[in-house]
C-alpha cells in the first residue's frame, strides 16, 4: 500500500473536524467595549473581560499579585499608568497599543469644534514604578492649508504637559480605588 493514499482519510478527518470547530465559534459574538463607564462616568475595571463566555479565558484581570508599584504579571510596564493612559485617550482613534514596550500611538483626531485642525498623541511610559517621570505624552497638531492640504504646526509643550497630569491624575485614581479594602 502506498503511503501517500494512506493518509488521505486522516488528513480529510482533521480537516473536518477544523470546519465544524469554525463553524461553532461563527455564533460567538464579541463584543466591543472598551471603555466600560461606570456610574461616575469614569472607565471602570470590576469585571474582567473574557473573550471566552463567562469562565473561560479572562484577560487583564487584576488577581492581586501587583505590588504597590502597579507592574501585573501581563505587561511590561506600569499596569496604573498604562490603563490611565488607554483611559485619558479613549476618545481618539488608537492606531497602536504596545503594552511590553509602553507605546500608545493614536490615529489623527480632528474635534468636532475645530474641522481646521487634527490632533495626534504619541504616549510612552518609561518606568515600570508609578512616578511623574515615568510616563513621556507628545501631542502633534496640523491645520488645514487653503489648498485643502495638512500642513505640521508647532504644539504648545503646555499641552504635553498638561495631558502628562491628566494621566497620572487618572493613573492615581486607579491605584486608590485597588488599594481600597473591598
Amino acid at each position: 500500500m502506498d503511503i501517500k493514499y494512506s493518509c488521505r482519510p486522516v488528513i480529510a478527518g482533521t480537516l473536518v473536524a477544523v470546519l465544524f470547530a469554525l463553524a461553532a465559534c461563527s455564533g460567538v459574538d464579541v463584543e466591543h467595549q472598551y471603555p466600560r463607564r461606570g456610574p461616575d462616568g469614569l472607565p471602570t475595571y470590576d469585571e474582567p473581560q473574557s473573550i471566552f463566555g463567562e469562565g473561560g479565558l479572562i484577560l487583564f484581570q487584576n488577581r492581586g499579585d501587583e505590588d504597590s508599584t502597579g507592574q501585573g504579571n501581563g505587561i511590561g510596564v506600569n499596569s496604573f499608568l498604562w490603563r490611565a493612559s488607554l483611559d485619558t485617550v479613549a476618545f481618539m482613534p488608537i492606531k497602536s497599543a504596545d503594552p511590553f514596550g509602553g507605546v500608545i500611538l493614536t490615529d489623527w483626531y480632528a474635534p468636532p469644534e475645530s474641522v481646521n485642525e487634527r490632533f495626534k498623541i504619541n504616549i510612552f511610559i518609561l518606568d515600570r514604578t508609578l512616578r511623574s517621570d515615568g510616563i513621556r505624552a507628545k501631542v502633534l497638531r496640523q491645520i488645514r492649508a487653503d489648498q485643502g492640504d495638512w500642513v505640521d504646526t508647532q504644539s504648545s509643550q503646555k499641552l504635553d504637559i498638561d495631558l502628562e497630569n491628566a494621566i497620572l491624575t487618572r493613573a492615581r485614581q486607579l491605584r486608590i480605588r485597588t488599594a481600597r479594602p473591598e
